[in-house]
């Protein structure tokens, strides 16, 4: 297929990217600065500026640009920054797909933040919209798709949880006290804690770009939940090191201020939507993850 990707040399973008190409797709990314090699194209998605021939002659188009989330501190300005990037890229790709005649599909980065702080409230894609900060830009960020959708273009939203892989992502920096020994859980661990292994989440968007009769929200997440206390026990016992140390909840709440709802918020998500669809996770339990995400192996 020919897959017209935005967000492409990022952590995700550039795995999701090369596993892209590996099998056999055409992908053509969109760059910001000026192409420096074949197979890029430039956009200024805060100008509105998207060729619409190099839409039109896509069959997907996959969309992961935004501002990193993990960042600190949430300053008022970037709290904006967050949620502009992805209004601003996403509505001019809606606004490219919804006026060209041949139409692509697209896939949209969102995030498993779109259900908020939830207890041990087990939730699906059909679960409502939560409350707080990235409930509230999960929310927007989904709706921005609307022209396209309006428009028939086939539509998913990948609403992505932690993913875990040695080289980058949560787990490159979650990793670094457990190497020196000081290791352990946030606040009293029983906060759900959703992941899925990078394999996992790579196979699972390729499945949204490429499958035709599958289209709005999936949680792409594990579909066995962990709480972050077992996930710290997890990474411990997989890194040699102990895990007897606890950062408390003040703790958190004091160092990283409002990104602390976050870290310690409980999400307990299902991938009930790729589970129908007969998707088959190589990786399901937080133990098969963190063996994935460490597994030495060859990178293109």
């Amino acid at each position: 297929m020919r897959i017209l990707m935005a967000g492409a040399s990022g952590f995700l973008g550039t795995a999701l990217r090369t596993h892209l190409a590996q099998t056999g797709h055409q992908v053509t990314q969109l760059v910001r600065g000026e192409p420096s090699q074949s197979g890029q194209v430039r956009w200024d998605p805060y100008r509105g500026v998207l060729d619409r021939a190099v839409v039109a002659a896509s069959d997907v188009v996959i969309n992961l640009a935004g501002a990193p989330i993990a960042h600190w501190p949430w300053t008022s300005g970037y709290k904006e920054k967050i949620l502009q990037s992805r209004l601003v890229t996403g509505g001019t790709i809606a606004a490219a797909i919804s006026e060209v005649e041949n139409r692509p599909a697209w896939v949209n980065a969102s995030g498993i933040g779109y259900y908020g702080d939830r207890g041990d409230e087990a939730l699906d894609e059909g679960s409502t919209n939560g409350a707080g900060f990235l409930a509230e830009v999960v929310r927007q960020w989904e709706g921005v798709t609307q022209p396209a959708r309006d428009a028939g273009a086939r539509v998913c939203m990948i609403r992505t949880s932690v993913v875990l892989d040695k080289d980058g992502g949560a787990l490159k920096l979650m990793k670094l006290p457990f190497q020196v020994g000081v290791g352990g859980k946030f606040g009293d661990g029983r906060q759900w804690f959703p992941t899925v292994s990078l394999p996992d989440y790579r196979s699972a968007v390729t499945r949204l770009a490429t499958d035709e009769n599958l289209e709005g929200p999936f949680n792409v997440v594990a579909p066995v939940p962990a709480t972050n206390g077992e996930f710290a026990k997890a990474l411990a016992h997989h890194l040699g090191r102990p895990c007897f140390a606890t950062v408390p909840g003040f703790a958190v709440r004091l160092a990283a201020g409002e990104l602390s709802g976050e870290v310690l918020g409980s999400i307990r998500a299902t991938p009930r939507r790729l589970d129908e669809a007969g998707f088959e996770f190589a990786h399901p339990t937080i133990e098969t993850q963190l063996e994935a995400a460490f597994a030495e192996r060859v990178r293109a």
